[in-house]
C-alpha cells in the first residue's frame, strides 16, 4: 500500500502586518518588505494581490498622517511665534525663533531675513540661521537686487529651483559672490509688509535643487507675517519709550525745581525725628540717600584733607561731608553717585554729618558706660560675692544678663610674640654683655661699650617705657574687643590681672572648651593678634553661688597659664580639653569624667563583651610595654596579647602608645583601679 505524499500547505500573507508598520511609523522603504517575503514564500497570485492592496492603502494612511503631523507642526510653531509676539521683549529674540523655525519646519539647510534700510537705500541681513559664510552674512543688496529685489519690487514670494540659472531677477556680482560662498542653490523668498509697504524678505534656502510646494510658501509667508508684526510692535515700543522718557526728563527737571524748598524744609523734620526716637548711623544715611537721591554712607577714618573743614566738598565724582567733634575727627558721609548738588543739597549733607557726629558722641558715651557698668558687677562678683544676691541679680537682669543660666570664667590674654634675642656681634647667639658701638661717645672712635653704662640705662628705660605703653594699649584693645562680645553674649567683662575676665553664658549644646575656642577665635580675629583663653568648669547659676565666680576664675587662669606652658598660644581651652594636667588644674577634680574621657572605651568594651582588656592594658605597662613579659604575667598566649593590644589601638586611637597619651592613659588605669576597690 502506498503513501500519498504530504501536501506543503501554501504559504500565506497577512495584511495585518502593515498595521503595525503603520503603528511604529517605519519608513516608506519598510513598506515593500512583507510583499517581498510573502513572494519569497511561495504566495499565489491572489494572495500577492491582496497584499498590494493593503500596502497601498497603508501608503495612502501613512502620507495622510504624516501630513497631519506636518499640519500640527506648523500650526504649533505658528501658535508659539504668536506666543513670543505677545510677550514681546527682544525683538532680536522673536526674529531669530521665527527664522529658526522656518528653517525646521520646511526642511532647509539655511533660513535668512533681510531688512530695507530707507536711509543708506540698500537692504541687509537682520538674522541668518545655519549660515557658514562670512561674506553672505554681511551682505548688503541694492534696492532691486537678487531675487529679495523681485519679491520687494512685486510684494509676492518667488521661488527658483536654480539660482545661477534664473534670469528672472537682477545678478550682480556682489549678491553672486555671496550665494556662491554659502553655496546655495534652491531659494524662496517671500516679503514682509506692513500694509502696502514691503519692509524686507524672510528667506528659505537649500545647498541643492529642490521644489517647494505651495503648502510650504504658505508657511513661510505665514512666519513673514508673523516677523512684520514683531518689528511693527517693536517700532512702536521703541516710539513709546521714546515719548515717555521725554516725558520722564521734562517732568524730572519740573520736579527737582518744586522740590527744592520742600526737601530744605523736610530733611529737617527728618533728621529731628531720627534722633528723638534713637536712629543711628546707617538710619541717617539712608534718609539723605532717599532725600538726595544717592548713595551715603558713612566711612570710618580721616577724610581727604581738603574735605575735612566740616563743609559738602566735591572729592572726585563723590561728595565728602567730615563728621567731627570737638576737633576730633569720627569719619565721614560720603555721597556717591550725584556728582552735582546745588547749595541746598550740599548744606543737607553737611546738616546730616553734624547729626551724625552727636549720635556717635551719644553712641561712644552709652557704651562705655555700659561697659564700666558690665565691668563694676563682674568685680563685684569676683571681690565681693557677700553682697546682697537680690541686688546682684537685679543688676544682671538690667544689663540682659540671666544669672539662673550656667555661665562660664573665661580668662583671656593677647599673647603678641616675643621679641627676637639680641645677639652680640661676636656671634655667639646669645645676649651679650659687651656690644659694639658705632662711635665711641669718648674717644670718637668706634670701640667697645660695657653693659651697665648711662647709655644703656637710658637705652634700658625708654625701651621699658615703650614696652609699658605698647603692653597698656594692648589691654586696652583687648579690653574694648571683649567688653563688646560680652555685651552682644548677655554676659560680662572686666579688665584683670593683664588680661581680661569674661563671664559669659553656656549656650545649649556648648561645653566650656567649645566657648573657650570661639572666644580665641573671635577675639583673635577682631585684633588680629592670638588670643589666649583659659575656661572655668560651668558655674551653674551665679545668681544662687556667687561665690563660685573667684574660684572658677583662678582654675580659668590656671589653664590659661597652662597653655602658655604647653606653647598653645592663640588657642581656647578647659581643663577637660588638657589631660591629666586638667584634672590637677581644674577645681572639680573630675576623677570619672577623666578616666571616662581617656580609657571609658575599654572600660565599656569589657563590660559588654566580657573581655579583659583594662587589665591586659595594666599588666602591658607593668611589664615596660613588653608583650612577651606581658604574655608571661597574664598566662596567655602571645598572639592573644598582640590582638588584645590591637583592639585597645581601635578604641583608644593609633596615637595610644606616645609618650604623652601613655602617661595619661596609666594615671586612668591607676584612678580607675583606686575607685573600683572602693565601690567594692
Amino acid at each position: 500500500m502506498s503513501e500519498e505524499p504530504l501536501r506543503q500547505p501554501e504559504p500565506s500573507a497577512d495584511p495585518a502586518a502593515y498595521l503595525g508598520l503603520l503603528a511604529r511609523g517605519a519608513a516608506v522603504e519598510a513598506y515593500d518588505r512583507p510583499v517581498l517575503l510573502a513572494r519569497a514564500g511561495g504566495a499565489g497570485p491572489a494572495a500577492l494581490a491582496e497584499l498590494d492592496r493593503a500596502k497601498q492603502l497603508a501608503l495612502r494612511v501613512r502620507a495622510e498622517l504624516e501630513g497631519r503631523r506636518r499640519r500640527e507642526a506648523e500650526l504649533s510653531a505658528l501658535f508659539e511665534t504668536a506666543h513670543d509676539l505677545a510677550g514681546l521683549r527682544d525683538l532680536d529674540a522673536v526674529l531669530r525663533a521665527i527664522v529658526q523655525r522656518a528653517r525646521s519646519l520646511l526642511g532647509t539647510e539655511v533660513a535668512y531675513l533681510s531688512l530695507n534700510d530707507p536711509a543708506a537705500g540698500d537692504t541687509y541681513m537682520r538674522v541668518t540661521e545655519g549660515s557658514v559664510s562670512a561674506r553672505f552674512q554681511q551682505l548688503r543688496l541694492g534696492m532691486g537686487e537678487g531675487l529679495g529685489g523681485l519679491v520687494a519690487q512685486t510684494a509676492r514670494p518667488y521661488v527658483t529651483e536654480s539660482y545661477f540659472d534664473d534670469e528672472r531677477f537682477l545678478h550682480t556680482r556682489a549678491i553672486d559672490s555671496g550665494v556662491r560662498d554659502e553655496g546655495l542653490v534652491a531659494i524662496l523668498g517671500v516679503p514682509l509688509t506692513l500694509g502696502s509697504q514691503v519692509i524686507g524678505v524672510l528667506f528659505a534656502a537649500d545647498r541643492r535643487a529642490r521644489v517647494f510646494e505651495r503648502e510650504q510658501v504658505a508657511l513661510l509667508g505665514s512666519f513673514a507675517a508673523h516677523a512684520a508684526v514683531a518689528i511693527d510692535t517693536a517700532n512702536l515700543l521703541a516710539e513709546t519709550r521714546s515719548a515717555l522718557a521725554e516725558l520722564e526728563r521734562a517732568n524730572g527737571i519740573i520736579r527737582a525745581h518744586s522740590g527744592v524748598i520742600e526737601r530744605a524744609s523736610g530733611v529737617h523734620d527728618r533728621l529731628t525725628e531720627l534722633v528723638l526716637r534713637g536712629g543711628g548711623v546707617h538710619d541717617v544715611a539712608a534718609a539723605v540717600s532717599e532725600v538726595l537721591g544717592g548713595t551715603v554712607a558713612f566711612t570710618e577714618g580721616p577724610p581727604p584733607a581738603e574735605c575735612a573743614d566740616g563743609h559738602a566738598t566735591r572729592h572726585g565724582d563723590d561728595w565728602v561731608a567730615a563728621v567731627s567733634a570737638g576737633g576730633e575727627v569720627l569719619g565721614a558721609l560720603v555721597l556717591r553717585g550725584h556728582p552735582d548738588l546745588d547749595p541746598v543739597d550740599q548744606r543737607t549733607l553737611e546738616r546730616a554729618a553734624m547729626v551724625t557726629s552727636l549720635l556717635l558722641l551719644a553712641r561712644r558715651s552709652a557704651g562705655e558706660a555700659e561697659q564700666r557698668v558690665r565691668g563694676e558687677l563682674l568685680d563685684d562678683l569676683l571681690d565681693a560675692p557677700e553682697r546682697d544676691r537680690r541686688l546682684l541679680k537685679e543688676r544682671a537682669a538690667r544689663l540682659r544678663t540671666d544669672f539662673d543660666a550656667p555661665h562660664v570664667v573665661l580668662a583671656a590674654r593677647l599673647d603678641r610674640p616675643a621679641p627676637p634675642c639680641t645677639e652680640d656681634r661676636e656671634g655667639t647667639g646669645r645676649p651679650g654683655s659687651v656690644r659694639r658701638d658705632a662711635v665711641n661717645e669718648d674717644t670718637g672712635r668706634e670701640g667697645f661699650a660695657r653693659e651697665g653704662s648711662p647709655r644703656d640705662g637710658a637705652e634700658r628705660d625708654r625701651g621699658e617705657r615703650d614696652r609699658g605703653e605698647r603692653d597698656g594699649a594692648d589691654r586696652q584693645r583687648l579690653w574694648s574687643a571683649a567688653s563688646h562680645l560680652a555685651a552682644t553674649r548677655h554676659g560680662l567683662a572686666s579688665a584683670r590681672d593683664g588680661g581680661t575676665v569674661l563671664l559669659l553664658p553656656l549656650g545649649p549644646g556648648d561645653s566650656a572648651a567649645d566657648l573657650a575656642r570661639q572666644t580665641a577665635r573671635h577675639l583673635g580675629g577682631t585684633l588680629r593678634e592670638p588670643v589666649t583663653v583659659g575656661a572655668s568648669s560651668p558655674v551653674d547659676a551665679p545668681a544662687t553661688r556667687p561665690g563660685d565666680i573667684a574660684p572658677a576664675y583662678a582654675e580659668a587662669r590656671r589653664c590659661l597659664e597652662a597653655l602658655h606652658l604647653l606653647g598653645r598660644s592663640g588657642e581656647g581651652a578647659a581643663a577637660s580639653d588638657l589631660g591629666f594636667l586638667g584634672l590637677l588644674l581644674a577645681d572639680t577634680r573630675d576623677i570619672a569624667g577623666f578616666v571616662t574621657r581617656t580609657i571609658g572605651e575599654v572600660v565599656a568594651y569589657d563590660r559588654s563583651r566580657g573581655t579583659d582588656l583594662v587589665r591586659t592594658l595594666d599588666a602591658y605597662f607593668a611589664s615596660g610595654m613588653s608583650p612577651v613579659r606581658t604574655k608571661d604575667a597574664l598566662h596567655v598566649h602571645v598572639n592573644t596579647v598582640a590582638q588584645r593590644l590591637e583592639r585597645v589601638g581601635r578604641l583608644l586611637g593609633p596615637d595610644w602608645q606616645s609618650p604623652h597619651r601613655v602617661l595619661e592613659i596609666q594615671l586612668a588605669l591607676r584612678l580607675y583601679a583606686m575607685s573600683a576597690a572602693v565601690t567594692r
